[in-house]
């Protein structure tokens, strides 16, 4: 082999089994809760009005309910105060005169409120549901014919496993813990989806050079490969991570509300994206190589 036998690299390959258990382990969570609880999903791919307030001072819940139920639409609502805006969430559609009667009766609380209502009709929202789903096969696809066509099958089997386990274990987090699934969510996975990518390559293409100047005679000769191009290339994984982590982080601390869902998927994004690109992806690919009959030690 052209690199040198003695650069101590960590044995990814090797902790690769205990991730994958965890990685199992977290999936099948995921898919009892998504069974059990779904998603809490947002105005935007559920029918019915949102209502945005914006108040000179702070609203309570005790001070709306009276008025929704003055006007005959307190059942299934949610209202969230907050210091200075206020979300009160209608499952049915407001017509415009509850609109109306809605905005004047705060007005009454609150002369300087200001309204923001979005409202999605049942077709629209299942639209919106769809295309979300399509988006994200899409280019689940584009990455496989990519990546098949730039390296080899393995790679990409490798790729697309790792950047599914990316994208649902984030949605796993937001059904565990009610986040609100909204459009920027999906806007943060399909993100997540490219970071992931972009780290996965850099090593893939790292391995693939190795690959071209070693004489791989047994198994644990391709297992040292892949944890030697690992090695290689983690520092720029971790800081290409850890820079748009940090980000993400304060925005989801001091960004507006629309952001937050985006900022906090982005946030948990790229922590499970780190962790696969590492952990799961690469050493998958040892897995698929390690089993070609005959020839374990050909570069593709």
């Amino acid at each position: 082999m052209s690199f040198n036998k003695n650069v101590k690299s960590f044995n990814f390959v090797h902790i690769s089994k205990y991730c994958y258990m965890v990685s199992i382990a977290l999936t099948i969570i995921g898919i009892i809760c998504l069974s059990l609880f779904g998603l809490n999903y947002s105005v935007d791919f559920r029918a019915g009005s949102n209502v945005d307030i914006t108040t000179s001072q702070k609203l309570t819940e005790e001070q709306i309910h009276p008025v929704l139920e003055k006007l005959g639409i307190a059942e299934g609502t949610l209202v969230s105060p907050g210091d200075d805006r206020m979300t009160i969430r209608f499952t049915n559609v407001l017509n415009e005169d509850h609109e109306s009667q809605l905005k004047q009766e705060i007005t009454k609380l609150d002369e300087s409120a200001s309204f923001e209502v979005n409202t999605v009709d049942p077709e629209m929202a299942k639209e919106l549901a769809r295309n979300a789903i399509y988006a994200v096969l899409i280019s689940c696809l584009g990455i496989i014919i990519y990546v098949s066509i730039r390296f080899e099958w393995r790679f990409a089997v490798a790729a697309i496993v790792s950047l599914l386990h990316d994208a649902f274990l984030v949605v796993a987090v937001f059904s565990i813990f009610r986040f609100e699934v909204d459009l920027t969510f999906i806007i943060a996975v399909l993100t997540i989806i490219g970071y992931s990518i972009n780290d996965t390559i850099v090593i893939f293409d790292r391995i693939r050079e190795n690959l071209r100047f070693s004489k791989l005679k047994s198994t644990s000769d391709l297992a040292d490969l892949v944890n030697k191009s690992i090695s290689q290339t983690i520092m720029r994984s971790i800081y290409t991570a850890l820079t748009v982590f940090i980000a993400a982080f304060f925005l989801f601390l001091l960004g507006g509300e629309s952001i937050r869902m985006f900022s906090l998927a982005m946030v948990i994004g790229l922590l499970f994206g780190a962790y696969s690109t590492i952990f799961i992806a690469s050493p998958l690919w040892f897995v698929l190589k390690s089993k070609q009959k005959n020839k374990p030690a050909k570069a593709s």
